[in-house]
């Protein structure tokens, strides 16, 4: 099982990649407790993969966490939330329950992104095709709200 299984009506993948142009304007980080077994940039100045199990570890200091995707999303943001200090994304389903449980009630800020991304094969080659869904990054810590305020990625910037 891959560290993510974003929507795609085709999956031949189940591990896809943040752009790198999202963790540069956002960085840097120092955990990211869902990296790829094998990954062709860095995103954190360390990495939990699934060998790891990221969710059983202690985390330290700013976080990044572009969690595996589905129901598993919870117990990750949760986990984030509960740190207080990190930005994950998301795709913006904001009537869920998950949503209303780990970012309405207990984030700082979110950016909705504009348009929809095109994430990463393991390879670092950049998706044929987009996500098929918006997507949302969510602040937990004012310092981690106040970078989605002023980082150059275009999108709707709210503080909760």
């Amino acid at each position: 099982m891959g560290m993510s299984d974003h929507t795609n009506p085709v999956m031949e993948n189940d591990e896809w990649l943040t752009p790198p142009s999202i963790v540069d304007a956002l960085g840097p980080f120092d955990l990211d407790p869902c990296a790829p077994v094998n990954w062709p940039w860095p995103t954190a100045m360390r990495h939990y993969n699934i060998n790891d199990d990221g969710l059983a570890q202690e985390w330290r200091g700013r976080v990044w966490c572009n969690p595996p995707y589905g129901r598993q999303a919870e117990k990750w943001l949760e986990k984030l939330a509960s740190h207080g200090n990190g930005i994950a994304l998301i795709f913006a389903r904001t009537e869920t329950k998950m949503f209303f449980a780990q970012v309405w009630a207990k984030a700082d800020a979110v950016l909705f992104l504009e348009g929809r991304l095109f994430f990463h094969h393991v390879d670092g080659t950049r998706a044929k095709s987009n996500s098929g869904a918006p997507s949302v990054l969510i602040a937990y810590g004012r310092d981690n709200a106040k970078i989605l305020r002023n980082c150059s990625l275009q999108g709707k910037f709210l503080t909760l």
